[in-house]
């Protein structure tokens, strides 16, 4: 998927350094909407340790990692993940992303959102996809709304996020109404 020169793709251990670099760059802006990080979750070695945690958790089943990278040069400008997933009777995963300030209103987020979807329909056939956002994070709403994610919910102090526990509105997108596979 490439759309306003930026690619979505598969995480991979070289993204370290460019993600410690957007991260940095972000770090203010993305504050609001952030849990606290450590210092070095803002370098290349944190990310690195992140990004091979990640890879595990995909390799188990448990994660899809993917990072947005601008086409041209291979930076990262922004990140996107499917977690959280489990199989059986439930078939659902959670997604979480964020796009470099720089990127932002340019349609990445819901792209990506709506691509990964599909993914998690056809590839790793799932029938729904979670979100939750802050109550007032309207833009990441707009994003949700726009991939035909559906509210449901309201988690009470939901995450610690910037210095306090924050209530976080949650939001479902049905992919599909096939009953699950049969176990084994």
């Amino acid at each position: 998927m490439i759309i306003d020169g930026v690619e979505m793709r598969a995480l991979e251990p070289g993204d370290a350094a460019g993600l410690a670099d957007v991260l940095t760059r972000n770090r203010a802006f993305m504050a609001p909407f952030d849990p606290y990080r450590s210092e070095a979750f803002y370098t290349e070695a944190g990310q690195l340790a992140r990004i091979e945690t990640a890879l595990a958790e995909r390799d188990e089943g448990r994660t899809v990692p993917y990072v947005f990278v601008e086409a041209a040069t291979g930076a990262p400008v922004g990140a996107l993940n499917l977690g959280a997933i489990v199989l059986g009777p439930l078939c659902s995963g959670r997604i979480g992303y964020w796009v470099d300030q720089a990127w932002n209103g340019r349609g990445l987020a819901t792209a990506g959102v709506e691509e990964v979807c599909r993914l998690a329909r056809d590839e790793v056939g799932l029938h729904r996809v979670e979100a939750g956002t802050l109550v007032d994070n309207l833009a990441s709403q707009r994003v949700l709304a726009k991939a035909g994610f559906e509210q449901y919910g309201l988690a009470r102090r939901y995450l610690h996020i910037n210095g306090a526990w924050r209530d976080h509105l949650l939001f479902q997108r049905l992919l599909h109404e096939d009953p699950p596979p049969l176990a084994a």
